[in-house]
């Protein structure tokens, strides 16, 4: 225990002796009055000037006791029962101790009195809080003022839930009802709560009680199924809260109330990793992540430091992201009693001089390159700096880990490579070419690209947009009503580079599978319900039109059905470029390089176009 906690513990003790303390005088001086106005002789006198040394003598028996040691969160009948034993001792005590000293103490009328308003006015406090708590669970007044709420599950987790709210101060939630399949729980009562049930029954609980929110509490839910309740919930306009799911606890981690995102509602399979593999790929080797403070570059830097890396070193151009991501990561190597397991640099990937003396200094194995300039709209107005980061500064990164003989080059690339209409996508797909001519180039160096699609929560994407136009009470903004896009998690997209990275034999374009595609509109509304609010009638949908170079629906592979399976059925790789694609060649990319500054915005493109013989502006597809 810190010394915070003792501190605590040692006020709270002082204040219940304090209490105690009144709640005895009050006794003696309420025994006092009371026998006095009913004419009961009685040498109040005496008590009165004894009063203190009882008090002393009593707190004392009290600690003796350990009364003061209760948890009164759990405060029960075999507490009250100790109370009532003590405060019967001490008494019978107090009269032997004054009868020796020769000191009348009181009647045995008086004492029959005494002891059972003494064991209320001690017992009274002790059980405040759970009756508080009772009431607020029980009496329709009280419900009225707090979030009405229905925990899923009675068992341990339904009631590790019920003590949260009730410790959390900050969580404003009444609970009104238990929920459970058990057919021998339902009817009864945990802590005083019923307990409904079947499940399936929930949309009716939720209407015939009024509930706002629900904690779905089953501590060994399979994913499957907490999808198939988080599908039947929301529809109900109600919030919705979880226990997190046994393969989201990492480590010792407390197991704590969270928020149902988005990404729980979309039908996706369980990754499964070879991460035998994957650890042997990392363990003790010298590990680059370009971009590492970003969305996915902080995920890989997560992902692989739990992989035990010799070094993970971060190389970032925005400092304010890398900082976080180096605070994280070095509390998790703390806890762990690892030293030195992380550098953090600040720098450009398109600075040659600045980069390769990175390279010169750490002599990497891997090389993750994630630093890219991703934002399809803001590129297409700036599109120099699009090729400064994600094509020059990928020639930089891949050639140097070719010069100082790194095992693995894994470039980080996009969907909107496929047949690209916009600047973003054509850069990446100028960046894929230069690893794919790298990876033929190379005697020593494995390069690969990733492509997938769009990540939830990555920053500049549709999800923190969305809950911000959310929170500020709508409209939520959507381009187009049938424009679709693939989704995938962070953590699962990151996964699956390192699993990726494992396959790689040089030169391939690996594609992960991102499942179904999803209408934004789709799940713009999900997210409105999620916050338990109705679409269209609480929060409105507008259609904004299409933004330049964006897409109605993105590709991962040309020829679909031509790709070539891995041993994992999540990753696959893009067939063998046709004939009339695009290949890099070094006098084009040395001319581009050299111009790029002086040419105008469309000049730009047009250099593009010409380079990436797939790209088209236009819009829709």
């Amino acid at each position: 225990m810190n010394r915070s906690a003792k501190m605590k513990k040692r006020l709270r003790a002082v204040q219940f002796m304090t209490l105690d303390a009144f709640s005895i005088a009050l006794t003696y001086g309420a025994t006092v009055f009371i026998f006095h106005a009913l004419d009961i002789t009685i040498d109040y006198r005496n008590i009165l000037m004894i009063l203190p040394v009882i008090v002393v003598l009593k707190i004392v028996f009290f600690v003796a006791f350990g009364l003061y040691r209760m948890l009164l969160d759990h405060f029960g009948f075999e507490d009250a029962f100790k109370i009532f034993s003590v405060v019967l001792i001490s008494n019978v005590f107090l009269s032997f101790f004054f009868g020796f000293s020769g000191i009348d103490f009181v009647s045995w009328q008086a004492f029959v009195f005494i002891a059972p308003l003494e064991m209320v006015l001690l017992t009274l406090p002790r059980v405040a809080k759970r009756a508080v708590n009772f009431l607020r669970t029980n009496m329709d007044w009280r419900q009225a003022l707090g979030v009405r709420t229905l925990i899923i599950g009675a068992g341990d987790g339904g009631e590790m839930v019920l003590k949260e709210i009730y410790r959390n101060k900050a969580m404003p939630n009444i609970p009104v009802a238990f929920v459970d399949d058990d057919g021998d729980k339902i009817g009864s009562r945990l802590s005083g709560i019923r307990i409904l049930g079947p499940i399936k029954q929930v949309p009716e609980f939720i209407e015939e009680y009024r509930i706002e929110e629900v904690i779905i509490a089953i501590k060994n839910i399979n994913f499957k199924k907490l999808q198939d309740m988080l599908r039947m919930f929301t529809e109900q306009h109600v919030r919705i809260k979880r226990l997190p799911l046994m393969e989201e606890v990492k480590g010792n981690g407390a197991t704590k109330i969270i928020d149902v995102h988005v990404e729980d509602l979309m039908n996706r399979d369980i990754v499964e990793l070879d991460n035998k593999e994957m650890k042997n790929m990392v363990k003790g080797k010298t590990v680059l992540v370009t971009g590492g403070g970003g969305s996915i570059g902080s995920e890989l830097s997560r992902q692989i430091v739990e992989l035990r890396p010799a070094k993970l070193v971060i190389f970032d151009s925005y400092e304010n992201n890398a900082y976080d991501v180096q605070q994280e990561i070095e509390r998790r190597c703390r806890k762990q009693k690892r030293t030195g397991c992380l550098d953090v640099i600040i720098g450009s990937v398109y600075n040659d001089q600045r980069l390769e003396s990175v390279y010169k200094q750490y002599q990497f194995n891997l090389v993750f390159h994630a630093a890219a300039h991703k934002h399809v709209p803001l590129m297409e107005t700036s599109p120099h700096e699009a090729i400064r980061t994600n094509v020059i500064g990928t020639y930089y990164a891949a050639k140097l880990a070719d010069k100082y003989k790194a095992d693995h080059f894994v470039l980080v690339s996009s969907d909107k490579a496929v047949r690209p209409t916009n600047v973003m996508g054509a850069t990446k797909r100028y960046a894929e070419l230069i690893v794919q001519h790298f990876a033929n180039q190379s005697e020593q160096t494995t390069y690969s690209a990733v492509r997938f699609g769009n990540v939830l929560g990555s920053n500049g994407s549709v999800i923190p947009l969305f809950k911000k136009q959310i929170e500020e009470g709508g409209p939520v903004t959507v381009t187009h009503p049938e424009i679709t896009r693939f989704f995938m998690t962070i953590r699962e997209s990151v996964a699956l580079i390192l699993q990726s990275a494992v396959y790689a034999k040089g030169g391939e374009i690996f594609v992960l599978d991102m499942g179904e595609p999803v209408k934004i509109k789709d799940l713009a509304e999900k997210m409105i319900r999620l916050a338990g609010y109705k679409p269209y009638k609480d929060i409105d949908v507008e259609y904004t039109g299409l933004r330049p170079g964006e897409k109605l629906f993105e590709e991962l592979l040309i020829d679909v059905d031509n790709n070539i399976k891995t041993p994992n059925r999540k990753i696959f790789i893009e067939h063998a470029a046709g004939n009339g694609e695009s290949r890099f060649d070094e006098a084009t990319f040395t001319d581009i390089m050299e111009r790029f500054e002086s040419l105008g915005v469309l000049d730009v493109k047009a250099q593009l176009k010409r380079i990436i013989k797939s790209y088209h502006t236009h819009h829709g597809h």
